[in-house]
């Protein structure tokens, strides 16, 4: 029996700005490698790029009926990568704060309908922090999102810390977000359509993920959750690996001894969620690893298909309480959307 609500964690959307400066970055003389081939996808004039446009840049009406046509209840959105992350400080830091101007307002008129997670610019670590802070009472802003790497700088900085500090301190879960691999790891994956999402988006976000566990970033902040899209960016796959070697690493003082095995960092620190992956074997090799109360759905919104990935998990071998837990009940606690009814409830069909 399908559950009453379908929660779809990681829907993406993007403002007229951010994209009209994406254009002018494009056309400055140096530009990061992978930001200029995913530019020449995002902005072309195919129809398929038109039309992802149109939907990424639709947070009204529009996407509100396409949620009704594919029974989705609520959608938490969020800046589609690579957001503002490839700007300088000052533009990043006001457009960051005008795009969630707009999720804020677009919020307000389908409250029961929409979330969001807020834009920040990392380039400016204090600036950031500010805007989490005056997001935080807003309602419906449930969390931020990072999209990996910012100009080839990691989390794991300590000049990043006041955003992690902020989040921890406001309880605003993190989405850690795949974008193309930072310009010291993208050449090799320039070539065959390996820098997109079909490979370098989850080498990047593992790494990035990765570097926050290694580097003891979460014995500072113990309380920061960490989400992670595409089933955990293959990370739940390889832990015992990742525990083992680290073991070694540490046995030859090749590495630092944390305070906790990665894969307890991972397990305490993050959940995953399904979006883009509509595999049995990669969501039950998930639940095994992770335990069910740690897996999200998503869609994947409007870049993967919602249907195929509504269908998926409506469908999918799962006893009814599990499948109620990935589509309802731990975005619920993660996000704390418990009390976001929609005002005539029933059951999807």
């Amino acid at each position: 029996m399908t559950p009453a609500r379908r929660i779809a964690v990681e829907e993406a959307f993007v403002t007229e700005d951010i994209v009209k400066e994406w254009a002018r970055a494009l056309a400055a003389p140096r530009v990061e490698p992978g930001f200029k081939m995913m530019g020449q996808t995002m902005l072309g004039d195919s129809p398929g790029a038109l039309e992802v446009k149109g939907r990424l840049l639709d947070i009204g009406d529009g996407r509100i009926a396409y949620m009704d046509q594919h029974g989705i209840d609520v959608q938490i959105l969020s800046m589609t990568a690579p957001g503002v992350q490839v700007f300088d400080a000052a533009t990043g830091s006001s457009l960051a704060t005008s795009a969630n101007d707009q999720l804020i307002s677009a919020i307000a008129k389908h409250p029961d309908r929409l979330a969001g997670l807020a834009t920040v610019a990392p380039q400016s670590p204090a600036k950031a922090a500010n805007e989490l802070s005056r997001i935080a009472g807003q309602a419906g802003m449930k969390g931020l999102i990072i999209n990996s790497h910012t100009r080839g700088q990691y989390l794991d900085d300590r000049k990043f810390w006041p955003i992690l500090e902020a989040a921890q301190a406001l309880k605003l879960p993190l989405y850690l977000h795949p974008r193309e691999p930072s310009p010291a790891m993208v050449r090799p994956y320039l070539q065959y359509g390996l820098y997109f999402a079909g490979w370098g988006f989850a080498a990047e976000a593992g790494l990035h993920a990765m570097r926050l566990i290694m580097s003891g970033t979460f014995d500072r902040f113990p309380r920061l959750k960490v989400v992670l899209g595409h089933m955990g960016e293959a990370i739940p796959f390889w832990l015992q690996r990742i525990d083992n070697r680290y073991l070694l690493q540490v046995k030859i003082g090749a590495v630092s001894k944390l305070q906790r095995l990665p894969s307890e960092y991972f397990l305490e620190n993050f959940v995953i969620t399904t979006s883009g992956v509509t595999s049995a074997p990669a969501l039950k090799l998930s639940i095994e690893n992770l335990g069910v109360e740690r897996v999200l759905f998503a869609a994947d919104y409007p870049y993967e298909s919602i249907a195929e990935a509504v269908d998926f998990l409506d469908h999918v071998e799962l006893e009814a309480e599990a499948r109620a837990i990935i589509y309802s009940r731990n975005a619920e606690r993660v996000f704390g959307l418990a009390g976001m009814e929609r005002s005539s409830t029933s059951e999807n069909g």
